[in-house]
């Protein structure tokens, strides 16, 4: 089964998927930049994972022109990169390339092929004038929703901490051949990589923890533990997943656990500091928009008043601003 798979934004996520396919005899190429890509090229990708760390030879290059048209490109970029990205992840498809998003919060494509009034529409929070839509047409789509943990703890280094699944599914529901295919050649490389047929559901339930504790740890420096077991916290949690639920349930989602649940999963996580809360403190750019951004702009597209979703992200915008990271 020889596919080409391209990996854009070969970072934590990326580099983990580049290295663990490589192992598995596929064909992939890593699209990188700056020191990640130079040591990558110099001495391979190393993995450090379940005690063991491998050093894989990968083919690793910055313009994606030298890698040509895929197969698969499966993108790991933070969401508020994709707008300036789509041009150069649009240079690696072809009219029958197949692009995956492993991307956090409510995706570009979200309402292509979803039945209702909203069909066919982009989300202004993060695909603003819809130019994601038309340069990577969301036809070619599968969604992914990631799991896994892993950090890129010096250049061309990854530690893989835990998770290994990768859920996919395609916009429609479809069993498709290409779905099928990818899911196997995942499998093949140590993940698991689940075909669902309500990948959207999938995605909102990784999303309804994370639209209340990213923005909620970055505005008081608490780990998911303090926000999901100290009562006044995890009360402020609640109301804004409940804020969530009654938005993705006006577009159709469907919650398979309950809110106190979820809640507790995230507590049980223990003494993690969230993506949002280490992009603040590293000075990076925060996924402020994927997560909360746009639960609050499909509240006003369904009629769906979020109080307290709109309150967090008013203040956690201007806690990115003041930082630099907005």
């Amino acid at each position: 089964m020889s596919r080409r798979i391209a990996i854009f934004g070969a970072g934590a996520i990326g580099g983990l998927l580049g290295a663990k396919l490589a192992l598995a005899g596929v064909d992939v190429t890593v699209v990188a930049r700056g020191p990640h890509l130079a040591a990558m090229r110099a001495r391979g990708l190393t993995l450090i994972s379940g005690g063991e760390r491998h050093v894989v030879p990968v083919r690793a290059v910055e313009d994606p022109a030298e890698a040509g048209v895929q197969d698969y490109v499966i993108v790991t970029l933070k969401a508020h990169s994709l707008p300036a990205a789509a041009p150069a992840i649009a240079r690696l498809m072809g009219p029958e390339s197949a692009l995956v998003t492993g991307i956090n919060g409510i995706p570009y494509w979200y309402f292509h092929g979803l039945d209702g009034p909203l069909s066919g529409r982009h989300v202004e929070s993060v695909d603003p004038d819809g130019v994601v839509w038309r340069t990577l047409p969301p036809a070619q789509v599968i969604g992914a929703v990631v799991y896994p943990a892993a950090e890129v703890v010096e250049p061309g280094v990854i530690e893989h901490t835990y998770g290994d699944r990768f859920s996919l599914g395609e916009p429609d529901g479809s069993r498709s051949e290409r779905g099928q295919i990818l899911s196997q050649l995942l499998v093949q490389a140590g993940f698991k990589a689940p075909l669902r047929p309500g990948i959207r559901d999938e995605i909102w339930v990784k999303l309804w923890g994370n639209l209340a504790f990213n923005p909620l740890s970055a505005l008081t420096g608490s780990t998911l533990d303090r926000l999901g077991t100290r009562p006044d916290l995890r009360a402020v949690a609640r109301t804004m997943m409940l804020e969530g639920q009654a938005v993705g349930e006006a577009v159709g989602a469907k919650f398979s656990i309950d809110v106190e649940k979820r809640i507790d999963g995230a507590a049980e996580v223990g003494a993690h500091k969230t993506s949002m809360l280490q992009d603040l403190e590293r000075g990076r750019p925060m996924e402020i928009d994927a997560l909360l951004g746009a639960i609050v702009e499909l509240g006003r597209l369904t009629e769906v008043a979020t109080p307290a979703c709109d309150l967090i992200l008013a203040l956690v915008r201007e806690r990115a601003r003041l930082a630099g990271c907005y």
